[in-house]
């Protein structure tokens, strides 16, 4: 079978590394045995490929591709038949698949990026003429903060636990022969396992020594190829195409995986995969131990499509299975018999059921039974649960599923404070913005959707895909407190950067409409929808819309808030709803791509494949004037000259937004970048 070589993209400037999967078979065998002679597993390789068509131009510079990393498809085990040719219009539902995807790690973080975007506000916000988070200055409230539109000083206080806590059942219990702040590894050896979900293990030949003498700033991936989990050093010059530690299993095929960044250290790195059998790995890489959750599917035999360690917590995780459940697991405690203690509500204990949304409780995270996993099961749709992701602040969760909603979850006091739905079609992907503000959301209608989570409001749409868009995500190096930077691949095989600021936005026609109260989705700020939040209070509906006819297909109840419930939001139309386009559209590989990310210096993104993995490194260059003001004695004017004017690189400035102007005092000259 002949493969396309992956495009990979870098700037003159820069470094830049890419990857994607060479021919799995000299042979083209599917299995050991089969006629036609043996199967040779191939190894990573590695291209640099030049030319104009490996360049991606964007205002900060050009991008160019440097390096193509192809990563090796395991064949199948030899126990797996051979797989006959699949008929594209066969009914049948074949297993659960996902592209190939990564999870970064970065030991000690040379930046932290955007860490000055999130401020906390106060409940001044909802009470402004325009809501906060759509202000082109942001207004200063009467404690002194900044309002953004997102969260309150209420909120703030009723967020002051964290997810578990009140629960003594829940503590954990003491590790005999743990040291200080030493941290608990799984019993098994994953290297000398001989379980049968386990296949086989290659770690490198020298693993520690390369770990000891690897630089902490450099970043570590895993990534998942079907049936493999692979350990890259992506920051090694010469041994990029080595693993540092490859898992092979036998049948299940990894479609999920997160590193947790509470725990990782130069000693110990806990990662939690998710398969499509339904089972789940612990796995400490530095040290190749193991522990299986949720094994033969005890708990929920269904496929992981997304799997997510909890913010601030070492223990627990949690997995969105394709049966529409989310689960909270601990990753100490052993798997047993679930036994539902199902409270069907709306959101929260003893409240009556919102037409619409489909939210139970089979088990809470207060329960007092905590003796084995799950700690806590949340039914929130009847279909695929597709991605999910925590708020920076880790206060909120939110959820995308096959039934085309996103759903706003106060994860820890778990009730639901909004639905929103798509055009049409499954909502695949689902990110937040740096400072919490915005939820980004990608599916099946080919768009990206803004969300504002302080208006509980769909802020624009992103045209530019051709084809169902499988990943977004923004850009927090390049995001300011006006202007946000983010990226997105689907289907399409292209890969979009977007830049995105409300003040840049056209106003539709029909939105002087939507000012006079005639809109059926719900302006109630998240502040007072959480404060209005009652754990015994029995829910009433009220509407905030004067309209008396709906859409298609929504009910009478859409549009409504529900006191001490969720909001379910109706689509917004088309017409008055702000169209933002990319700032760049670019085909960057010849397979579809299934994942995109960024790093401080680079943007990568694989292929659904799992062909390809491509590491787009940038480094941008500028022309900066330095000029001298004269101010004749005893005047108010001054004349400006020029003193110098000198190419720089953008990381040597401090860059006040992305489009990259700056203005600072150097031996009292001004700098001006043009």
């Amino acid at each position: 079978m002949f493969v396309l070589p992956p495009v990979v993209w870098s700037h003159s400037a820069g470094f830049k590394l890419t990857f994607s999967l060479p021919p799995r078979y000299p042979n083209g065998n599917l299995y050991t045995g089969m006629p036609g002679g043996g199967l040779l597993e191939t190894n990573n390789t590695l291209e640099h490929p030049t030319g104009p068509d490996y360049q991606l131009v964007v205002g900060e510079g050009t991008y160019l591709l440097r390096d193509d990393l192809h990563l090796a498809t395991p064949p199948p085990h030899p126990s797996d038949a051979p797989q006959p040719n699949n008929n594209p219009l066969a009914t049948t539902i074949g297993p659960p698949t996902a592209g190939t995807k990564l999870s970064l790690a970065v030991i000690a973080p040379r930046r932290s990026p955007a860490r000055n975007l999130y401020r906390p506000t106060t409940a001044q916000s909802g009470r402004s003429g325009m809501p906060p988070s759509i202000q082109e200055e942001s207004a200063k409230s009467d404690s002194g903060s900044m309002a953004n539109g997102y969260g309150s000083a209420s909120n703030r206080s009723i967020h002051s636990s964290a997810f578990g806590d009140g629960n003594p059942a829940l503590q954990a219990a003491p590790v005999k022969g743990k040291k200080g702040d030493q941290r608990v590894k799984p019993k098994n050896n994953i290297v000398k396992s001989n379980s049968s979900f386990v296949s086989r293990v290659i770690p490198h030949e020298s693993l520690q020594k390369r770990l000891n003498e690897r630089s902490p700033e450099g970043m570590l991936a895993f990534a998942n190829v079907n049936r493999a989990l692979m350990w890259l050093d992506l920051s090694s010059e010469n041994q990029k195409t080595e693993n540092m530690t490859k898992v092979l299993f036998t049948k299940a095929h990894a479609l999920c995986h997160d590193i947790h960044e509470y725990t990782k250290s130069q000693t110990h790195m806990d990662v939690v995969i998710g398969f499509n059998s339904g089972d789940i790995i612990w796995y400490e890489c530095m040290s190749q131990k193991y522990a299986r959750l949720n094994k033969n599917g005890i708990i929920n035999a269904t496929a992981v499509s997304q799997i997510l360690w909890v913010p601030n917590k070492e223990n627990f995780f949690l997995a969105a299975h394709m049966d529409g459940s989310i689960i909270a697991y601990d990753k100490d405690k052993e798997d047993a018999d679930f036994v539902s203690e199902e409270d069907v509500t709306n959101g929260h204990v003893n409240g009556a059921v919102k037409p619409g949304i489909k939210f139970s409780i089979r088990k809470s995270i207060q329960s007092r039974n905590q003796k084995s996993n799950p700690i806590a099961w949340w039914k929130v749709s009847n279909m695929k649960v597709n991605n999910m992701a925590f708020s920076p602040d880790g206060l909120l969760l939110a959820i995308v599923c096959d039934d085309g909603t996103l759903t706003i979850m106060d994860y820890i006091h778990e009730r639901v404070l909004d639905v929103f739905r798509s055009y049409y079609g499954a909502i695949l992907c689902v990110t937040w913005s740096p400072d919490g503000r915005y939820v980004l959301t990608g599916g099946q209608d080919d768009l990206v959707s803004i969300w504002s989570i302080g208006d509980s409001a769909l802020v624009a749409r992103c045209v530019g895909h051709e084809s169902w868009i499988t990943d977004v995500k923004f850009d927090p190096w390049r995001c300011d407190e006006r202007n946000y930077r983010f990226g997105s691949v689907g289907e399409d095989c292209r890969l979009l950067l977007w830049d995105f600021s409300v003040g840049m936005l056209g106003r539709p026609k029909a939105m002087s409409v939507r000012n006079r109260g005639t809109s059926v989705s719900s302006s109630v700020p998240l502040d007072r929808k959480i404060s209005n939040m009652s754990a015994t209070g029995v829910s009433r509906l009220r509407s905030n819309s004067s309209m008396t006819t709906q859409p298609d297909g929504v009910s009478a109840t859409d549009g409504m808030e529900q006191e001490g419930g969720p909001s379910m939001h109706p689509v917004d139309p088309r017409s008055s709803t702000a169209v933002l386009p990319p700032v760049m559209n670019k085909q960057v590989d010849k397979h579809p791509l299934s994942w995109v990310g960024f790093e401080e210096r680079c943007i990568i993104t694989s292929c659904k494949d799992g062909k390809s993995i491509a590491l787009v490194l940038h480094s941008s260059s500028m022309r900066v004037v330095i000029i001298n003001v004269e101010q004749p004695h005893g005047s108010s004017e001054g004349v400006v000259r020029i003193k110098d004017c000198l190419q720089v690189s953008t990381d040597d400035l401090l860059l006040e937004s992305i489009a990259l102007r700056a203005i600072c005092r150097i031996d009292n000259a001004d700098i001006d970048v043009l």
